[in-house]
């Protein structure tokens, strides 16, 4: 049993097969996953995705890159979403200075009050981080995002930030770029974070694990992801499956069905 923490199934990569692509998820043993909604386009289509199978459900918030184009009305709209039965966390949320369609100040300001609303609704945060490292712990620290936590996603920082964020009661999620030969700070957070405190996840389409790299992901391949984990660990596979998914259900607060 599996859970795929972050995809993106309702990215236009997945609208020709989407059932193929659930059902090839299930044949390598991953049970649940969260549609992580981050615009007015894919917040709907993750909530669609969601509400049609019991062990898919979704997270909605604004991505970093787009907080220019974030109104009063979207933040309204995320905070009646987040009531939803299927919504589990909101985000992804965060800072990206990789790409400058959005001025820093603004994404800080967007971050910021993405963590307000889900201090005020009592919901876990997923957190999106380019190159910015330092600013996103400074501001979680700011505003207290301890008091809901919250899911480091796709986690490439070293040890000594990770252990800030579980101090912050944060999980760290590791995706495809584990797998990679060249990936040290990933491999070394394997090593080094408890087991209790990491998550897997593919982010799908995108990162997708060796040896698929540089092709389309997709939710199967988490499985990779898992079995990487458990090589640098020197533990089983099935129980860095068993755990992850456990952390999961009871971060997202699901119960097992």
């Amino acid at each position: 049993m599996l859970f795929d923490t972050h995809v993106h199934l309702n990215a236009d990569q997945f609208e020709e097969d989407l059932e193929e692509t659930i059902q090839r998820a299930r044949e390598a043993g991953v049970t649940y996953m969260t549609v992580v909604g981050f615009d007015r386009k894919t917040i709907p289509k993750a909530l669609e995705i969601a509400e049609a199978d019991e062990h898919i459900f979704a997270a909605v918030g604004w991505h970093p890159v787009d907080a220019v184009d974030m109104t009063e009305e979207d933040l309204a709209w995320i905070e009646e979403l987040s009531a939803h039965p299927q919504v589990v966390a909101l985000g992804e949320m965060g800072l990206d200075y990789h790409w400058d369609k959005s001025p820093a100040d603004v994404q800080k300001d967007v971050f910021r009050k993405q963590i307000r609303l889900a201090k005020k609704v009592k919901m876990p945060i997923i957190i999106h981080n380019r190159e910015a490292t330092e600013d996103i712990v400074q501001i979680l620290k700011e505003e207290n995002a301890a008091e809901v936590g919250g899911i480091m996603h796709c986690y490439s920082g070293p040890v000594e930030t990770a252990q800030e964020c579980i101090d912050m009661n944060f999980l760290i999620s590791l995706g495809g770029p584990v797998t990679f030969k060249n990936a040290k700070l990933p491999k070394e957070v394997a090593k080094a974070v408890d087991l209790k405190h990491l998550l897997v996840e593919t982010d799908c389409p995108f990162l997708a694990p060796h040896p698929n790299r540089g092709s389309r992901n997709e939710p199967a391949y988490v499985k990779l992801v898992a079995e990487q984990v458990a090589e640098l660990k020197g533990i089983s596979y099935e129980e860095v499956s068993r755990v992850t998914t456990e952390n999961a259900l009871s971060f997202f607060g699901i119960s097992d069905s």
